[in-house]
């Protein structure tokens, strides 16, 4: 495998996942009752156990995004 088709696999997940978290975020902050509303169809939780899940996952998300996808496309981009 070349070094530049791993740099170029990352830096597309990286767009791919940036753009996801962004959108997740987005909908957190200014659809927050929609949101709720389309999940409780599914799951039945409380308003405050949906907030707690739901930003654990946002911020589990973020430090897998930024530790497995990022990091790796930075440190490649530096040394090539």
């Amino acid at each position: 495998m070349d070094i530049e088709l791993v740099k170029d696999g990352l830096m597309w997940c990286s767009i791919i996942n940036g753009a996801l978290l962004t959108f997740w975020t987005l909908m957190c902050a200014f659809a927050p009752d929609r949101v709720y509303r389309l999940q409780t169809k599914w799951f039945p939780l409380s308003r405050e156990h949906y907030q707690i899940a739901m930003y654990s996952f946002l911020g589990v998300f973020k430090v897998m995004f930024i530790f497995f996808n990022l990091t790796p496309f930075i440190v490649l981009s530096i040394l090539t």
